[in-house]
């Protein structure tokens, strides 16, 4: 599938102090950047990603992507797995392309990424919409497993249950050629893997964990197949 870039687009304040949201327990809104070092209109984006990244509430991962690594700098977080999950999510929200800095919010809200005023409207839509959906009663993560409770009414084909690890905070790459040729750009909780423990059909459940680097975070995101809306999300 083809991808495009979106040209240049005017820059956001960013202030960090711009928005709140208290903390719902054990109820995060995830926060997806599809992104690339090697596409010039992605660093804003990024700079936003890292100021949801401190917000009370909000899950924020930036996954890299790999369709732009032809453009000169192959990007270093990059995976095909990931570029695989945005294509995915292209044909279950009716796209015909994908593009790069795309959002999702919680896996149902699409916007550009260095938008904040629509960002916050969408959080805002996303805490309405959550709070009317089926879920786990309970998703304790632990040291080699994640429990989930039970959830009454789950629509038929129940939900996947993903592991995500990221690096924690905030990482400086300095890019050498392409797009961002001469710049240091900020990525925040970089995905490194995205692997699913197995599906959710509304019953109690515990999965294990396979052992990664314990050197990065882990989450678990709890999403309706296609993929559709993520449910319950929790981090280490």
């Amino acid at each position: 599938m083809a991808g495009s870039c979106l040209g240049a687009i005017a820059a956001v304040a960013l202030v960090a102090a711009a928005f709140t949201r208290p903390a719902v327990a054990a109820d995060l809104t995830v926060v997806e950047l599809f992104t690339s070092q090697g596409c010039s209109s992605c660093p804003p984006a990024d700079a936003n990603l890292g100021i949801l990244a401190g917000q009370d509430g909000v899950l924020a991962l930036s996954f890299g992507v790999t369709y732009w690594d032809s453009l000169g700098w192959a990007d270093t977080f990059a995976q095909p797995a990931f570029t695989q999950r945005q294509r995915d999510y292209a044909v279950a929200l009716g796209n015909s392309h994908v593009y790069t800095p795309q959002m999702l919010v919680d896996g149902r809200i699409e916007l550009v990424g260095n938008r904040m005023g629509a960002i916050e409207a969408a959080l805002d839509r996303a805490v309405v919409e959550k709070a009317a959906a089926v879920r786990p009663s309970r998703l304790v993560l632990g040291a080699d497993s994640v429990t989930l409770g039970d959830g009454a009414g789950l629509p038929e084909g129940g939900a996947e249950v993903w592991l995500v690890r990221y690096t924690a905070g905030r990482v400086d790459i300095p890019v050498a050629r392409g797009e961002n040729g001469g710049r240091t750009l900020a990525i925040t909780h970089a995905v490194r893997e995205l692997a699913p423990l197995g599906t959710w059909t509304g019953a109690a459940i515990t999965l294990p964990i396979p052992p990664g680097d314990p050197t990065l975070k882990r989450a678990i995101l709890v999403q309706r197949k296609g993929p559709g809306a993520i449910l319950a999300a929790v981090t280490d």
